[in-house]
């Protein structure tokens, strides 16, 4: 699984670097950079899902 980020679309709510500050960051704009994009242990996945769900802005998506 791989965590995609439209950076064009974030606004910089930070919802995902609460959620998972070792996964996301925010750029000196507010815009979030994904650090680690792979998640490949099962229970890595669920909250790599669970903190793509509370982006306010959609920006955040997943591909296999």
């Amino acid at each position: 699984m791989r965590v995609i980020a439209d950076t064009n679309r974030c606004l910089g709510a930070g919802q995902c670097v609460l959620a998972d500050p070792e996964r996301f960051d925010q750029s000196d704009d507010g815009i979030v950079v994904v650090l680690r994009a792979e998640a490949t242990d099962p229970a890595e996945q669920e909250e790599v899902r669970e903190t793509v769900s509370h982006c306010p802005s959609r920006a955040l998506s997943l591909a296999d």
